[in-house]
C-alpha cells in the first residue's frame, strides 16, 4: 500500500509500478485526495504538506469550482482510471461521500479540465513530504 503518491498531484507510484508487476506484488493506492489536500474543505492543521504544496491544490480546487467540477470527482476519476494500479483506498466517515466516490468512477471525466489542473499542479508534481520512519521515505526499490 502506497498513500498519496497516485493522485492529480504526484504520480510518483508510477515508477515503481514496473518493478511490482515484474515481481507479481499487488499494490493498493490510498488516498487519492492527498490526504485531503484535493478536496474543498481546508487543509488539516496537522497535514504535513508544505505551505506552497497546501496552497496550489487550494488553487486547484477553486479552478475546479469555477469550472462546476467538485476537485474531488477529478482526483476520483483520476486514481482509479489507471488499469496498472488496480485497487484504489478512499477513507471517508462519511456513507455519502462513499456513495458519491463509487458513482463518480462510473462517470466520464472532463480531459480539458484534468489538462488545466496538471498544469497548475505541475509545479509540484511528485513533491511530497515526510512522512513516517525516515528510512521509509528513501527512494530505495527491491
Amino acid at each position: 500500500m502506497s498513500y498519496c503518491h497516485y493522485a492529480l498531484n504526484d504520480t510518483s507510484l508510477l515508477e515503481v509500478v514496473p518493478l511490482l508487476e515484474q515481481h507479481g506484488v499487488g499494490l493498493v493506492n490510498a488516498s487519492p485526495l492527498a490526504m485531503g489536500l484535493l478536496s474543498t474543505r481546508p487543509a488539516a492543521d496537522w497535514h504535513p504538506a508544505s505551505a506552497e504544496i497546501q496552497r496550489l491544490c487550494k488553487h486547484t480546487a477553486e479552478h475546479c469550482a469555477t469550472k462546476g467540477t467538485d476537485i474531488a470527482k477529478l482526483a476520483i476519476q483520476f486514481a482509479t482510471a489507471n488499469e496498472r494500479i488496480p485497487t484504489t483506498l478512499v477513507s471517508t466517515a462519511n456513507p455519502d461521500n462513499i456513495r458519491k466516490n463509487i458513482q463518480w468512477t462510473d462517470e466520464p471525466f472532463d480531459p480539458e479540465l484534468l489538462q488545466e489542473v496538471l498544469a497548475i499542479l505541475e509545479p509540484i508534481q511528485n513533491r511530497s513530504w515526510i512522512s513516517g520512519r525516515a528510512e521509509y521515505n528513501e527512494k530505495t526499490y527491491i
